[in-house]
């Protein structure tokens, strides 16, 4: 950036001091929250993270500084639930993402559908989109879910949201576009799972084996009981 275009020194402090204002609102509506789902702890939250985001550019942009703070995007968190208190239908989205990892394995299973149910005609099982196709066509979801690696394949992320509906939709309403009209205040729970929380585990774990003020092991100061009581937890 040029430095005509810099913020000012008082911009920044002006955007440091909006931080400081909307970080006390943010904290009295939690001190004074009506419930799990208040809307004011809500709005508060999204003010003070649009405010920190301002204040984190300018002092870049002003002094090639940044701030500690992570500011989450709106899509990392859902907003609060606006659907109906009393559902009477529901839908369950679910996303899950694999890499073909192995693919004569794949091609071996598909082969062995296809000659299981003995159909005539050119093999479909020859090609890794035919196979896939044999495949998803043979088992349900969930059950390539559990026996992913016997067919060649390795787990990615995954994503479960349940909506809730006042009534069940009309039947083929939504199968040309599924995933179209999703409404994020209509989502009663969302399970996610990523390599990214593993590998947020594991940053933990290593945390926990350095040593501590007295430059002790912890992991080497273990007496013998211990270490079994260790070792049985880990095979649990």
């Amino acid at each position: 950036m040029s430095d005509a275009a810099q913020p000012t020194a008082a911009e920044v402090r002006a955007a440091a001091e909006a931080v400081k204002t909307a970080l006390d609102r943010h904290l009295a509506a939690v001190e004074g929250r009506s419930g799990e789902d208040d809307p004011a702890v809500y709005e508060a939250f999204n003010q003070l993270a649009a405010a920190a985001e301002v204040y984190d550019e300018l002092l870049y942009d002003r002094y090639d500084e940044v701030t500690p703070f992570e500011i989450p995007g709106a899509e990392d968190a859902l907003p609060p639930y606006a659907g109906p208190e009393e559902p009477h239908a529901l839908s369950v989205l679910i996303r899950r993402d694999y890499a073909v990892a192995e693919p004569q394995r794949l091609l071996a299973q598909a082969q062995r559908i296809e000659a299981a149910e003995g159909e005539d005609g050119p093999a479909a099982s020859g090609t890794t989109h035919g196979a896939l196709g044999l495949l998803f066509g043979e088992f349900e979801p969930d059950e390539i879910a559990s026996r992913h690696k016997e067919f060649g394949l390795e787990e990615g992320d995954s994503t479960l949201w349940v909506m809730a509906a006042d009534e069940p939709a009309d039947p083929g309403e939504w199968l040309e576009a599924p995933f179209e009209q999703v409404d994020p205040q209509q989502v009663v729970c969302r399970f996610d799972v990523s390599a990214v929380f593993d590998d947020d585990d594991e940053d933990e774990e290593e945390g926990d084996e350095e040593e501590d003020d007295d430059g002790v092991d912890l992991d080497t100061d273990l007496d013998e009981d211990e270490d079994l009581e260790r070792l049985d937890a880990d095979r649990r």
